[in-house]
């Protein structure tokens, strides 16, 4: 299990240094293949496409959903492509083997009136809520991940031109512009974050009360502060956020390849998702706009 061990630790490594995935990212990595050495109980040079195959099996039996397992599999692929490279396997055996079929959740979002009663009513004045109106205001007016909020710098706004350069996955970066509302929170929020950070070396834009780079448990924790305050029920988490800015987006523009660049997505079929919209929305549009649908309307009124 050493050598196995071993191979994992130096292929996190290689995601944190070279590829500079999340460490949300790369946590997954790191126990998906734990998972897999552990219940594989090969060297990875021995592992066949079949004991892959029964892994996934095994795994599914016990009650691991489809995505867990399309997840788990994926890891295993890029896992596999390094050590090829690094000379320690040969093939890879995770190939052509694929995850069983579960049914494709669509994502929660808020309503337009839930967005209102969650944005236009700051949690008060004070250096924190200014900060955390300026987070919610990127997070749903921008569509950021949580990596991608936690990753910014003051160099990463501009202010002046309404701009964000955000990184995203794979070390990408996206140019988004920034809506009035969240530039105006961001300027509030500059001119209050001076009285947090004492560090000039300090280059995060979102920082603790104590001064340093905000944590993911610590916007989590604001979040659900700031829906409790507001009266919002529903777990409110930064995906929620995302979720809802895609949504909206395409229901009002019905454009779909620019969802796709605002959310950072690398395939349209991920961005796909959002496409999906609710009988009356849909039974709204017909009626508004197709021809058949007005001229019965209009032999109803008659």
């Amino acid at each position: 299990m050493d050598s196995r061990q071993a191979a994992i630790d130096a292929f996190v490594r290689h995601l944190a240094s070279e590829r500079r995935l999340s460490p949300h990212t790369v946590k997954h990595y790191r126990r998906d293949l734990s998972t897999a050495a552990e219940a594989l109980d090969l060297d990875w040079a021995a592992v066949t496409a079949h004991d892959v195959r029964a892994l996934v099996a095994r795994l599914h039996r016990r009650g691991l959903g489809g995505r867990s397992l399309q997840r788990l599999l994926s890891s295993l692929r890029t896992f596999y492509t390094w050590l090829i490279r690094e000379r320690r396997a040969t093939d890879n055996p995770a190939l052509d083997v694929r995850a069983p079929q579960s049914g494709r959740r669509l994502p929660k979002a808020l309503d337009a009136d839930q967005a209102r009663a969650l944005l236009d009513h700051p949690d008060g004045d004070g250096p924190l809520a200014r900060r955390d109106q300026a987070m919610l205001e990127l997070l749903y007016g921008c569509g950021l991940r949580l990596a991608e909020l936690l990753g910014l710098d003051l160099d990463s706004v501009s202010t002046g031109s309404a701009e964000l350069v955000v990184t995203g996955k794979g070390n990408k970066t996206r140019v988004l512009p920034v809506g009035k509302p969240a530039l105006n929170a961001l300027r509030a929020w500059l001119r209050a974050r001076a009285t947090l950070v004492h560090d000039p070396e300090e280059r995060a834009l979102f920082v603790s009360q104590r001064g340093r780079r905000l944590s993911p448990s610590g916007v989590q924790q604001r979040l659900r502060r700031a829906a409790r305050a507001r009266g919002l029920e529903d777990h409110l988490h930064p995906h929620k956020l995302r979720h809802s800015f895609a949504t909206h987006v395409l229901e009002n523009s019905g454009d779909l390849r620019a969802v796709q660049e605002l959310l950072g997505h690398a395939n349209l079929s991920t961005t796909q998702v959002y496409t999906h919209l609710d009988f009356q929305h849909l039974a709204r549009v017909y009626d508004g706009a197709h021809p058949r649908a007005q001229r019965k309307n209009e032999q109803e009124d008659s």
